[in-house]
């Protein structure tokens, strides 16, 4: 059974920092299916669709019968694994500073055997569950999980170096006193967060359900404005060495299109909060999670950007408020690139209209802040990238595929 992880005593101060590492990243251009399958949370695999046989490695032909009729699609992650073995030698910089290390031999209900990494509660012998992770190199690898949940399953090594689990760790919620932001700070604190810095803006603003949350000994107010270089700044001087996921909540949400539209204010303010805001923060907190990658057991390991839907396909009615939702998509693009050399994960969170006050006249369904909460977390524990919370974006996230130009005609 896995050791329940203890809170890590503070850091010597005079004791090194371990430099950031990356596991091996080649990769083919067919297995990055397998990266895009990690990414949403999913186990895909290639289907041959002429007769059916399910293929490891990802391949150019079937291995059966040659077909290059190939598809991703789900299958049976159940396994049985044969053998495992623990390494305590590695030549590789990466896993050198973090053995010993299991891998063993799994083979699928589905048909194929793959090498997987392997979770410290499972055995030789047992069915497994396999999952597709990403690892600190944002690329696709193998797990063997129990098939069922264990006593603190979350706190094994294999795992923590493979999601972000909030537990222990600290986080900076930019916005505490929104409406996600409220339901961040809660889902957090029931994560068993070691710390939350809870950004407020508006200080002359009174919100009871943030005072209470304040309450708790765990949670210290920033007084931080995205919109604001020099506030960006000062907190990142006072707390940017001990952040270690950043969930960016700050937004700016109005109606309005383009072309009746002669008052170009509300447009500088979405954008100076919803794209430049996230410049800001990335240029004063990232450098420094940058430098703390691989930093002992609470490292710093992710940045969470709450976006929307309409960034990916814009909403006339909403048209400005749209466009610089893609544009802070296209930052965070950018900051996942960046953010590779030193295995920071970006998370991206696009939900459909959010039930709070800015959307009182959007008919349902509508995503409640608790729901977008919850899939935070959720996805810093199982270490997905981009998360769709709500029926409206996970209908946007198919269609897109299917007939965007047929979407876009349905949002006129």
């Amino acid at each position: 059974m896995t050791q329940a992880l203890r809170k890590p005593a503070r850091k010597n101060p005079v004791a090194r920092t371990r430099q950031p590492t990356r596991p091996p990243t080649a990769r083919s251009r067919r297995a990055q299916g397998l990266t895009a399958a990690a990414a949403l949370g999913r186990f895909d695999l290639q289907v041959c669709q002429q007769c059916n046989a399910v293929q490891y490695p990802p391949r150019e032909l079937c291995t059966q019968c040659l077909s290059d009729d190939l598809r991703w699609q789900a299958v049976d992650p159940l396994g049985t694994l044969l053998v495992s073995t623990t390494l305590h030698h590695s030549n590789d910089l990466f896993f050198r500073e973090r053995l010993p290390w299991r891998i063993g031999t799994v083979r699928m209900s589905a048909g194929p055997s793959v090498l997987a990494h392997v979770h410290g509660d499972c055995n030789d012998g047992d069915t497994v569950r396999l999952s597709l992770r990403l690892d600190r190199s944002g690329q696709a690898v193998m797990l063997a999980l129990p098939k069922e949940a264990t006593p603190n399953m979350q706190d094994d090594k294999i795992l923590r170096e493979t999601h972000c689990d909030p537990k222990f760790r600290r986080v900076l919620v930019t916005d505490g006193k929104s409406a996600i932001g409220l339901a961040v700070i809660r889902a957090l604190l029931e994560a068993e967060v070691g710390a939350v810095f809870a950004g407020d803006a508006e200080t002359w603003r009174k919100v009871p359900a943030f005072d209470a949350l304040c309450g708790d000994d765990r949670v210290h107010v920033q007084d931080l404005n995205v919109s604001d270089s020099d506030s960006v700044e000062r907190i990142s001087r006072s707390i940017g060495g001990k952040v270690d996921i950043v969930v960016n909540t700050a937004g700016y949400e109005r109606d309005g299109g383009v072309l009746f539209s002669r008052d170009t204010n509300k447009a500088r303010d979405a954008m100076d909060i919803n794209c430049l805001g996230l410049l800001r923060l990335a240029q004063h907190f990232g450098p420094g999670m940058a430098a703390r990658a691989a930093d002992g057991v609470n490292n710093a390991v992710a940045w969470v950007n709450v976006l929307s839907i309409y960034a990916h396909m814009n909403l006339p009615s909403r048209g400005v408020w749209s466009a610089s939702q893609a544009a802070a998509l296209s930052v965070a693009q950018c900051l996942r690139n960046e953010f590779l050399q030193s295995g920071v994960r970006v998370i991206n969170v696009f939900p459909g209209p959010v039930d709070h006050e800015w959307e009182q006249l959007t008919p349902p369904p509508r995503v409640a802040p608790a729901a977008i909460a919850a899939a935070i977390v959720r996805a810093l524990q199982e270490g997905t990238e981009d998360v769709y919370v709500g029926d409206v974006a996970k209908e946007f996230l198919a269609r897109l595929r299917d007939n965007p130009k047929g979407l876009e005609r349905e949002l006129l």
